[in-house]
C-alpha cells in the first residue's frame, strides 16, 4: 500500500469543524487504500496553539497522528502586527520578509514538524497539505513540492493577497479545490492554471440516527429554534448574527423562536433568554439539535465549503448564509435548498418568509437533501481523491 501523510495544524476527536475536521473525515476514509499518517502539532486551542496532547504519537481510528510541540505560542503582538501589516498591504507594499515574521507570530510555530517532513519526504507516495494559511503548509509545502497535493481552503480575504503565495501556489504537484468559486479564485489570482486539479468538495453522512425528542427534552428546548454550529468567534461574523437576531426579537415581539449555538465560544455570546449556548455537543447530539432546527444560520463572510451547511441540507434542514460569501452564495443558487443576505432587513424577510410559505418552506427542504445526495457523496470524493493521489505513477 501506498503510504501518504496528511498536514494540518491540528487533529484530533476534540476537534470539531473547519480544515481540521475536514482533513480527519478524508484521512479516515483513506485507511482502507493508504498507510494514513497525520502530521500536526499538539496544539488544540487555536487562538494560543499551547502544547495539549502529551503523546507524540497516536492512533486514532486507523490513523497515525504524529504530533510535534509547538516551541512558541501565538505572539502576545500578533494582533497589533497584524492589523499594520494588512496596512502596509492595502497600501500596495507586500513584504515577504515581514510574512515571514507574521507566518511565525501567528503560529503554529513548529519547526520540528517541518524538520520531519525534510527529513523522511522518501518515506511517503504523497503529501496533502490541507488549507493555505498556516505555518505548516507556508513552510512545509515546499520541503515536498514534488509530492504535495495542496486543498487550499481559500476564499476572499486579504491573506491570501500576501505575497509568500504567489510562488507557493505554483509549487503543488496538484490541487483539490472544495468549490467551483475557490478554483476560480485561485487561478485568477496565481499562475497555476496549468497544474492538475480536482473539484470534489466533501463527503457529507450523518452516523447516527438523529433523535429530536431526546435533544430537546436534554436541553430544554421547546418551539421553533434556528440553529448555529461551529466556532463562536468574531471571525465567523457571529457578533452580527447576535444583533440581527436580537434585533428580529424586538421587532417581532410575539415570535418565541430561539438561537441555538453549538461551538466553543471565543467571542462574548450575549445574554438572551432566547439565545441558548450549548458549547461543544457529542456527534449525536450535533445531527439531533441541527435535524429539529428550523434552518441552519451561517453569518461567516469567508469560507471555502462550510460542513456545517451541507450537514444541515443532508438532514432536509434549509439553510440561511451570508451573501457576502461567494461559497455559502452559490451553496444556496446552486440548491435552491437555502436563502442569503446582506443586511438586516433582508434577514429579517427571509425568516418572515419562512414561517409564512409552508409549501415553499417543503420545497427548500426537499432541495436542499437533494442537493447533497447529488454533489457530496463519499464514493465519489473518495474516488476521485484515489485517482489524484495515484497521479505520481
Amino acid at each position: 500500500m501506498k503510504r501518504i501523510a496528511l498536514v494540518n495544524q491540528r487533529y484530533g476527536i476534540e476537534v470539531n469543524g473547519g480544515s481540521e475536521y475536514y482533513t480527519r473525515l478524508i484521512a479516515e476514509r483513506l485507511t482502507d487504500d493508504f498507510e494514513v499518517d497525520v502530521i500536526t502539532t499538539k496544539a488544540l486551542d487555536y487562538t494560543t496553539w499551547e502544547n495539549y496532547y502529551k503523546a507524540d504519537t497516536e492512533d486514532i481510528n486507523g490513523v497515525h497522528v504524529l504530533r510535534f510541540p509547538v516551541e512558541a505560542c501565538r505572539a502576545d503582538d500578533f494582533n497589533s502586527y497584524n492589523g499594520a501589516y494588512l496596512a502596509q498591504i492595502g497600501a500596495g507594499k507586500a513584504d515577504i520578509h515581514a510574512e515571514k515574521i507574521w507566518f511565525e507570530k501567528q503560529g503554529p510555530y513548529s519547526p520540528a514538524a517541518i524538520e520531519y517532513i525534510r527529513e523522511n519526504k522518501d518515506k511517503y507516495d504523497a503529501f496533502i497539505f490541507v488549507t493555505y494559511l498556516y505555518y505548516l503548509t507556508v513552510m512545509g509545502l515546499p520541503e515536498a513540492a514534488e509530492k504535495a497535493i495542496l486543498i487550499p481552503t481559500a476564499h476572499e480575504e486579504p491573506f491570501i493577497h500576501f505575497k509568500t503565495f504567489e510562488r507557493l501556489f505554483t509549487l503543488p504537484r496538484a490541487f483539490v479545490f472544495l468549490t467551483d468559486e475557490e478554483k476560480t479564485l485561485v487561478q485568477r489570482l496565481f499562475s497555476c492554471s496549468d497544474i492538475p486539479c480536482e473539484v470534489m468538495g466533501t463527503g457529507v453522512e450523518v452516523p447516527c440516527t438523529p433523535d429530536e425528542k431526546a435533544f430537546r427534552q436534554k436541553f430544554g428546548i421547546n418551539g421553533d429554534y434556528v440553529i448555529y454550529v461551529g466556532r463562536i468567534d468574531e471571525g465567523k461574523n457571529c457578533p452580527e448574527m447576535f444583533r440581527y437576531f436580537m434585533e428580529y426579537k424586538s421587532r417581532h415581539p410575539e415570535s418565541g423562536l430561539k438561537l441555538v449555538l453549538m461551538g466553543k465560544p471565543v467571542c462574548k455570546v450575549p445574554k438572551h433568554s432566547d439565545i441558548i449556548s450549548l458549547g461543544f455537543v457529542s456527534e449525536e447530539d450535533k445531527f439531533s439539535g441541527i435535524s429539529g432546527a428550523k434552518v441552519l444560520v451561517l453569518p461567516s463572510e469567508f469560507e471555502s465549503l462550510s460542513i456545517s451547511v451541507l450537514e444541515a441540507m443532508t438532514l432536509s434542514v434549509p439553510v440561511i448564509v451570508n451573501g457576502r460569501c461567494e461559497v455559502l452564495k452559490g451553496h444556496c443558487v446552486k440548491s435552491n435548498g437555502g436563502l442569503y443576505y446582506t443586511n438586516y432587513f433582508e434577514f429579517e424577510g427571509i425568516l418572515d418568509y419562512i414561517f409564512s410559505h409552508d409549501g415553499e418552506y417543503e420545497i427548500l427542504r426537499e432541495n436542499a437533501r437533494e442537493y447533497v445526495d447529488k454533489n457530496y457523496r463519499w464514493d465519489v470524493i473518495i474516488k476521485k481523491f484515489k485517482e489524484v493521489i495515484d497521479c505520481y505513477d
